[in-house]
């Protein structure tokens, strides 16, 4: 079944448009693994990933890790996944990118190392989710979730339909998304197991940091222990 519909529907390159693959052996070697790695807080070069020492408060975001840089090809292919005509399939092809980037990654493996683990996506709001039919960043929870034998959990609700960020001062970034998190009541019952608990926020693109802070802060004020982001790619 799936070769007739690959027949009907061929695959293309999603940057060079050759067929056979959503991304063609050239054009995945333009793919950088190298994203920096910044805290959150301050912007600054993170050696580790982590939230600077003096940067850390009560209920800031712990760290990052990114696999991709967010080049022209790594571009291409979260547009497709994201927007018109919506490329699902791509799934299989940036979960298997984000996997191998955060295996090899040896500060991710220690994070890793220090107990269970649950994979949060940051939540769309609900028109836009309807509209697009699914979450990118659910997506990519689940598979990253399958991959290392965890679950993923919604525990976050968007509460209004921000605007988007693209464009937006790192000051405009923070006001756009202030507020706009808080915890779902549809899953959350007497706040679940929150209280110490480690949770690996995932979305596709980070770029200031606003939205990661923004619902990590929600995470931390419910009792989570431990929160940091985990993101396909690094703007």
């Amino acid at each position: 079944m799936a070769n007739f519909l690959d027949f009907i529907f061929p695959k293309k390159c999603v940057s060079c448009k050759k067929l056979g693959s959503y991304l063609c052996e050239n054009c995945f070697a333009y793919l950088s693994f190298d994203a920096n790695s910044l805290c959150l807080v301050c912007d600054k070069p993170s050696y580790n990933g982590l939230t600077h020492p003096i940067c850390r408060k009560k209920y800031t975001i712990d760290g990052c890790f990114s696999a991709l840089s967010y080049n022209k090809t790594a571009q291409k292919l979260i547009y497709n996944f994201k927007y018109k005509p919506y490329l699902t399939d791509l799934k299989t092809v940036l979960a298997d990118l984000f996997y191998e980037s955060l295996i090899q990654n040896e500060n991710f493996n220690k994070e890793l190392e220090k107990g269970e683990w649950a994979f949060v996506p940051i939540p769309l709001f609900a028109s836009k989710f309807r509209k697009r039919g699914y979450n990118q960043a659910e997506i990519l929870a689940k598979e990253l979730s399958k991959n290392f034998n965890s679950k993923t959990m919604n525990i976050l609700k968007r509460t209004r339909d921000t605007k988007t960020q693209v464009g937006l001062s790192n000051i405009d970034r923070k006001l756009n998304i202030k507020d706009a998190f808080e915890l779902n009541s549809s899953f959350i019952i007497n706040h679940l197991s929150l209280k110490n608990a480690n949770i690996f926020l995932v979305d596709d693109v980070v770029t200031t940091g606003a939205t990661l802070l923004e619902a990590a802060k929600i995470l931390k004020k419910a009792g989570a222990k431990r929160v940091i982001g985990l993101t396909l790619a690094r703007d």
